[in-house]
């Protein structure tokens, strides 16, 4: 675990500077001083590094916002959910520059629809959060507010991370508090609707085939301890192979694995794959 760690900090330092496409495993090894052979026990190619780096990297946030919204009273948490939140891409700064950079030149569709699952669960946590700090009073709004708030925070990663503006974390937290307060209080046409909501969702998942669910359960499988958990993900592998079981055994088997922290993944491509909700 510790090689694979020190794999991820020095490919990171590189993807900073060059980007995913311009970095080979080759430059990363020189980086991390050790053998290809080395790099390949660990990853078995660049690609499963990347992936790896964006569940660790976007894991580590989702659990801080989580975090945050689950222990904040109700005065405080649009507050401490903007410092905190900044916080957390002040500390991943490199990762954050280079997904930012790398969504809008060559990361692959894998890439995107797993991003698109992390984004999907940052989402829920901020509507959590402003349903209970408003109430009813935006029930008709609260869509066009997660994506002022998503805006602000996206606002804030510009200014940092590409312009090194001097920003103070605090005062930019209460900045946007009184946006979000002012839009939440006086905004009376929605924009965006349910429908659209249900209409953007999952827009990558054709790409998810069987041979590329059992690649990625084959993993997993492979980097777990013996556990409820892993003897489910077999059966589903099992079951992928062979079709034999009902979908409601099925759904049990996916909702074992879904609270892993290493099987969200699979369990949203699998659950995406058997069509449950």
């Amino acid at each position: 675990m510790m090689k694979k760690q020190l794999i991820m900090d020095k490919a990171l330092e590189l993807f900073a500077d060059q980007g995913f496409e311009s970095t080979s495993v080759q430059q990363i090894t020189e980086k991390c001083g050790i053998s290809k052979g080395a790099f390949y026990l660990s990853f078995k190619s660049k690609d499963e590094l990347i992936s790896a780096m964006i569940d660790h990297f976007m894991e580590d946030i989702i659990k801080e916002i989580d975090r945050v919204v689950k222990n904040t009273n109700n005065e405080e948490l649009l507050y401490i959910f903007y410092y905190e939140t900044f916080q957390s891409f002040q500390k991943h700064s490199d990762f954050t520059k280079v997904l930012i950079k790398e969504q809008t030149h060559t990361i692959n569709k894998e890439f995107l629809l797993k991003i698109s699952y992390y984004n999907s669960l940052i989402e829920e946590t901020i509507l959590s959060m402003i349903e209970r700090i408003y109430g009813d009073k935006i029930k008709e709004i609260k869509y066009d507010l997660l994506y002022c708030i998503k805006s602000f925070i996206s606002i804030y990663s510009e200014l940092k991370l590409f312009y090194s503006a001097p920003l103070d974390l605090q005062f930019l937290a209460e900045s946007f508090v009184e946006k979000t307060n002012l839009l939440a209080k006086h905004t009376t046409i929605p924009l965006i609707s349910e429908e659209v909501i249900q209409a953007m969702k999952h827009p990558l998942n054709e790409d998810v085939t069987i041979e590329k669910l059992l690649e990625i359960i084959e993993q997993t499988i492979d980097e777990m301890k013996e556990s409820i958990e892993k003897e489910s993900l077999v059966l589903l592998k099992e079951e992928l192979i062979e079709p034999a079981l009902s979908p409601a055994i099925i759904k049990g088997l996916i909702e074992n694995v879904r609270n892993k922290p290493e099987c969200k993944w699979i369990s949203y491509l699998l659950q995406n794959y058997y069509s449950f909700s």
